[in-house]
């Protein structure tokens, strides 16, 4: 009885071990899993653009100090201006690009180097076809929907899955100055007509005495100040979300909701374009295209179209585009006469 009982324990525990032997030699043998970035690439042994930038010594210290300081800026005003978080919805992710091959999301901004950036995603993710310079992609191509996908396209789980692990950026401008381009852009070109049909007719009738009956019908010459009253007028956003050109920054991208890892600024657009090519791993690839210098708009310029406008329009103004001011890092325009 006793032998069988010793033959029994010696058989268990030589059973045992081979058990342990055999989990042992599969755990060893088996791979790594790997990024979705990594996945849809095909390359096993790529390190994600979130892995380069957090783990890497990719690019020069200073570069990577400024975007951290950004970051820990624009989290410390999230904590300080922000007191109710909420949930996301698809709504929110609509600005959102998706570039599934290098585990890359952008928020495009208008007026801020989104078409340049649009066109550089097209070439990075196929969408432009055999066309690998980004310059030769016509701009209204660029912003063709359906070229690119947007997050909310994806299902919550793939929504989040991406949020956790791709590389998420972001370029924002000196608010008013963006404002001014949208406004230059939109209402002092000839050729934006559904833009006058659409907002100008309604700005004159609303903000203009005794207007023309040819500006009530094309709305085509809508001055900078009549602009203003629209977008501090509060009946303005009861009627409609504000168009996408002059709608704030944390209105569209959602920083405080989305921790966004690179905040580039259009002030070192081809410095932090670069940064960014750099992380993902692309940059012998594709260049950002350089932009044109020539009728950009500047603070100066910005300076002069505010000049006529009054304190307290200026102030309703400011009050309107604050959050963007302080989130990230944008001090109050000197010009400003309310001060």
């Amino acid at each position: 009885m006793r032998r069988t009982r010793v033959t029994r324990a010696l058989f268990a525990l030589c059973l045992g071990c081979f058990v342990m032997i055999i989990y042992y030699f599969n755990s060893s043998l088996k791979p790594a899993p790997e990024s979705q970035a990594d996945r849809s690439s095909g390359q096993k042994s790529r390190r994600s653009p979130l892995q380069t930038l957090y783990e890497g010594d990719q690019v020069e210290s200073a570069v990577q100090a400024i975007h951290q300081g950004r970051r820990e800026l624009l989290e410390e005003a999230c904590r300080a201006y922000t007191r109710k978080r909420r949930v996301l919805i698809p709504e929110d992710l609509k600005h959102i690009i998706v570039d599934d091959q290098h585990g890359l999301l952008y928020c495009y901004v208008p007026k801020v180097a989104c078409t340049n950036w649009k066109r550089v995603l097209m070439v990075l993710t196929g969408a432009s076809g055999a066309q690998k310079d980004p310059l030769a992609i016509p701009a209204n191509e660029a912003h063709v929907a359906g070229n690119l996908r947007t997050l909310s396209e994806y299902s919550t789980s793939q929504i989040n899955q991406r949020l956790r692990s791709y590389l998420k950026f972001i370029f924002v401008r000196e608010p008013f100055e963006r404002l001014v381009s949208a406004y230059r852009n939109k209402f002092t070109r000839s050729y934006n007509t559904a833009f006058h049909k659409r907002y100008g007719t309604k700005i004159v009738r609303r903000h203009r005495l005794d207007p023309e009956p040819e500006a009530l019908e094309k709305g085509n010459d809508v001055s900078f100040e009549e602009f203003v009253y629209y977008l501090v007028d509060p009946a303005t956003q009861r009627e409609e979300p504000f168009n996408e050109h002059w709608e704030r920054v944390h209105s569209l991208c959602h920083p405080c909701l989305i921790h966004y890892d690179v905040v580039g600024k259009y002030e070192t657009l081809e410095q932090d374009s670069r940064y960014v090519l750099q992380v993902a791993g692309v940059e012998d690839q594709i260049s950002f295209p350089a932009s044109s210098k020539s009728t950009r708009t500047t603070g100066d310029m910005a300076a002069q179209f505010f000049h006529n406008i009054s304190p307290f329009y200026q102030k309703r103004l400011y009050n309107l585009y604050r959050m963007d001011f302080l989130l990230f890092n944008y001090s109050m325009p000197t010009y400003l006469k309310f001060r």
